[in-house]
């Protein structure tokens, strides 16, 4: 495929243009991922409470109860609720316009048909001035081409984030999808400790923040929009943020540094646009991940590798 026909592949996404259902659908994932945190147990960084993209939406890893196993798939082809367990049974919630309030309803009803209970605690975490899931008759939203956009940046930018981190020896995350802040991420580790995080993050506890950024980390990811950034966006960031991160140089020409967010952005539209995406994003991560051990003095030659290749063991 050349780089041309890669256009077809990397859909417009104006925020403005599905804000409403950005916002339902970002309060839809946290009732998915609230029924996760409860029944887990703890991951460092939080990596127990997040989804993944598949080949048909976003969905949990397998859930282990002490009587079922189950997994849950927000699918954005059929635009399903998707609810599978292990010993066959299937429910199904359909993705329609409809409020929180009652997706949420439905989507636990859903869940105690397959003989699982979760209470999950109902308060959105990580959004200023939130309504109670089962009170939340504001955001009812659901459009499903653009719902199937999303997903589709959201496997490309899978497919480019997986190749990136191949060449990290060092602890590193999955690529994996945060319903809290509603990104796409994948995060690379120094392997030292870092300064105690001063929280702060809107309703979600500062214990919880603080071990999440226990460890120096260099971090990027795909965010949709929202808030300060009325537009789809890459994002790269380093904590704790080194002195002179925020003033290295970056490719491409379109990524800069956002004061007010303390990151580096590459607007969604430039990757789109670009000639070759996938090279203009691989551009992004790997000149912002220099940028950020450079002036953070990691162990790059501990650390590093080359790109993975097909059918290719890496030389030892």
């Amino acid at each position: 495929m050349s780089p041309r026909q890669d256009l077809t592949r990397w859909p417009e996404l104006p925020y403005a243009a599905w804000k409403d259902t950005c916002a339902t659908l970002h309060l839809w994932t946290q009732v998915v991922g609230k029924i996760r945190l409860a029944l887990t147990p703890w991951l460092n960084h939080s990596w127990h409470v997040t989804l993944q993209v598949s080949a048909r939406g976003l969905a949990t890893p397998l859930i282990s109860t002490g009587e079922r196993d189950f997994q849950i798939e927000f699918d954005f082809i059929d635009h399903v609720l998707a609810m599978r367990a292990s010993n066959g049974q299937f429910r199904q919630v359909m993705l329609r316009p409809m409020p929180v309030a009652q997706f949420y309803a439905e989507a636990l009803q859903a869940l105690r048909e397959l003989g699982v209970n979760a209470p999950i605690n109902n308060m959105p975490n990580e959004i200023p001035d939130p309504i109670p899931f089962d009170q939340d008759r504001v955001h009812a939203a659901y459009d499903r081409e653009f719902a199937n956009r999303f997903w589709r940046v959201l496997l490309r930018s899978h497919d480019v984030f997986s190749h990136f981190r191949t060449s990290f020896l060092g602890k590193a995350s999955p690529v994996h999808f945060f319903w809290g802040s509603f990104d796409l991420a994948v995060t690379r580790f120094s392997g030292r400790r870092a300064p105690p995080h001063p929280g702060g993050v809107p309703h979600l506890p500062d214990a919880v923040v603080r071990e999440a950024y226990s460890h120096e980390v260099s971090s990027a990811g795909f965010w949709p929009g929202g808030g300060v950034l009325q537009e789809a966006a890459f994002y790269s960031y380093a904590y704790p943020q080194p002195e002179g991160f925020a003033s290295a140089p970056v490719r491409p020409a379109q990524a800069f540094f956002s004061k007010e967010l303390g990151e580096f952005l590459l607007p969604y539209e430039a990757v789109r646009t670009a000639h070759d995406p996938t090279r203009a994003l691989m551009d992004f991560l790997g000149s912002t991940y220099s940028a950020a051990v450079a002036t953070g003095k990691w162990d790059r030659e501990g650390l590093e590798c080359a790109l993975g290749e097909l059918g290719r063991p890496r030389l030892a």
